[in-house]
């Protein structure tokens, strides 16, 4: 009697919980959405925001980007070989053909006493290069320099982590739902918008991850004198496109101007970009601090260069190039051109925001909000028509036993979902298909319970006993066979992505409920029959 009760009892509180979840008082899409938000209202299965949509319910983008990570090693590479330049200048080391190839730098020392120079300064200022060849050519000695493997291994790793964290930041603008992005394998990041509205300008922010260089602006040569045959610049130097936006018309003006090849500085040396008024004028502008190593670059360089242009580089593409008006020390520089505020953001969000490595995308996907919406309408289907055949064929088989399973597993639903409202988990079509099959586990789990309730019952036992008997038995079967799914389940979700996932938390939801509904619920409701109105036959 006592078990009875605290069933009883937990079952009304279960219940009651998963009903004030499914049906919460506040109406979300009331909300004011995002430019780039959810989807409309039409792809949702309530009226209220209750749990999130899947890419492939709701539409939006999946994309598979690969982070170049060799890249990041190069522009490493590319700045201690500034630095080298320096410090060989600065200690009057006698060398000739000093240049980089890829992630190595080589170096030809002219002399014993610039070979005994170069190896102690190595020692000193470079302690992180390695060598990776010596060739003595008489007194000379040439020189090639790379980074350990160990080094080399860090820098891409920090890459890869430094572009997760960098998209995630870019994909927070979109005020997207539930996005995921997961790092997959050693360079691949998965990133899947769900109810994503302006795909192709969601993906031109993404794209926005190449090296944030600044190169000096060659102003004495023509681009247009040398885009015919780019051969014929002079060493070091490189034509780029410039990209700038008419005042009146806001239409993108693209030019070439030509850069030095060296890169002076790079994004890594930023630590902070901001958008600010001039209190004189009113103009926006744009401040940029650099932490101390970036700054004491930065000083040297607008320090030889004043009344030159600095280019400022995002992805191949000079985004600006302010004119360098004095020496800028203390780490803060102020960039200004006449900037309308949104260009003023725009260049914030290319000097915050770029990565260390280019990424590139292998694979794309769009799902519109169109398809999505058939997929909830056949996924809504299929589990109205499967539920219906099973709520039909239950009770004709076994009879008012069979009316207690129906119960059970319409129960079994509504605590699904309600589940994964309590959860803020995303519904995916392979998550449907979870629901589905849960429905089929939930019967099965109830059918090996009738059986033996029927076993039981044709031994010549009591209903009481009859109930009794058949719980018994069935129990630690259903429970050997539900948790081996329930491990399966979770494995799938700790190593899935996406729809994957989405399956495993409506499975893995699924087989607890129906393991409630199916051990407690019906127990509860036999018990009532059988003991409270001490029925004498049984309806299996």
């Amino acid at each position: 009697m006592r078990q009875f009760k605290w069933r009883l009892a937990l079952v009304l509180v279960v219940t009651l919980l998963a009903f004030v979840l499914l049906f919460p008082a506040v109406d979300y899409y009331s909300k004011d959405r995002a430019e780039i938000g959810p989807a409309s209202k039409e792809n949702t299965l309530w009226p209220h925001k209750v749990f999130n949509l899947g890419l492939d319910l709701q539409g939006g983008m999946h994309l598979v980007l690969e982070v170049q990570a060799e890249k990041a090693v190069e522009s490493l590479m590319e700045r201690k070989l500034h630095d080298m330049r320096d410090e060989l200048r600065t200690a009057r080391i006698r060398h000739t053909d000093l240049g980089r190839d890829a992630a190595t730098i080589h170096i030809t020392l002219l002399g014993s006493e610039a070979i005994s120079s170069f190896e102690k300064m190595m020692d000193e200022q470079f302690p992180e290069l390695a060598y990776l060849s010596r060739t003595a050519i008489g007194e000379n000695s040439t020189v090639a320099l790379n980074l350990p493997e160990g080094e080399r291994t860090r820098v891409m790793e920090n890459a890869v982590g430094q572009a997760l964290e960098t998209l995630r930041t870019r994909v927070d603008e979109f005020g997207v739902e539930e996005p995921q992005l997961v790092r997959e394998g050693r360079r691949r990041i998965l990133v899947q918008l769900p109810g994503i509205k302006d795909a192709e300008k969601a993906k031109q922010r993404l794209g926005e991850t190449a090296i944030l260089e600044f190169k000096l602006v060659d102003d004495n040569l023509r681009a247009e004198d040398y885009i015919l045959d780019p051969a014929r610049l002079p060493v070091g130097r490189q034509i780029l496109p410039m990209e700038s936006k008419r005042r009146d018309t806001g239409r993108v003006i693209r030019e070439n101007i030509v850069v030095m090849s060296q890169t002076l500085l790079t994004g890594d040396y930023i630590s902070e970009a901001r958008v600010r008024i001039d209190s004189d004028f009113g103009m926006p502008y744009v401040s940029i601090k650099f932490n101390r190593k970036g700054g004491q670059i930065f000083a040297q360089l607008t320090g030889d260069n004043v009344g030159r242009r600095l280019a400022i580089v995002l992805d191949g593409v000079v985004r600006s190039a302010p004119v360098i008006r004095d020496r800028i020390s203390g780490g803060e520089a102020m960039i200004e051109g006449s900037f309308s505020d949104e260009e003023a953001r725009d260049l914030v969000r290319v000097l915050q925001t770029a990565l260390p490595a280019p990424v590139k995308i292998l694979e794309e996907r769009t799902v519109g909000p169109s398809l999505g919406a058939d997929s909830i309408r056949m996924g809504r289907t299929a589990m109205m028509v499967g539920g219906l055949l099973v709520l039909l064929f239950i009770p004709l088989y076994y009879k008012g036993a069979g009316l207690i399973a129906d119960l059970a597993v319409m129960l079994n639903m509504v605590m699904i979902f309600a589940g994964l409202a309590l959860l803020s988990a995303t519904l995916t079509l392979p998550g449907i298909a979870g629901l589905v099959l849960t429905i089929g586990m939930a019967v099965d789990a109830n059918v090996l319970i009738f059986e033996r309730i029927r076993e039981e019952l044709q031994a010549g036992k009591s209903p009481g006993a009859a109930v009794d008997g058949g719980y018994g038995k069935a129990v630690l079967t259903i429970l050997d066979a539900n948790i081996t799914t329930l491990i399966s389940a979770l494995v799938l979700f700790q190593f899935g992505t996406g729809p994957v996932r989405g399956f495993a938390v409506t499975l893995s939801l699924g087989i607890v409920c129906s393991l409630f509904t199916t051990i407690v619920v019906t127990r509860v409701i036999f018990d009532y029959f059988v003991y409270y109105r001490r029925v004498r036959q049984l309806s299996i």
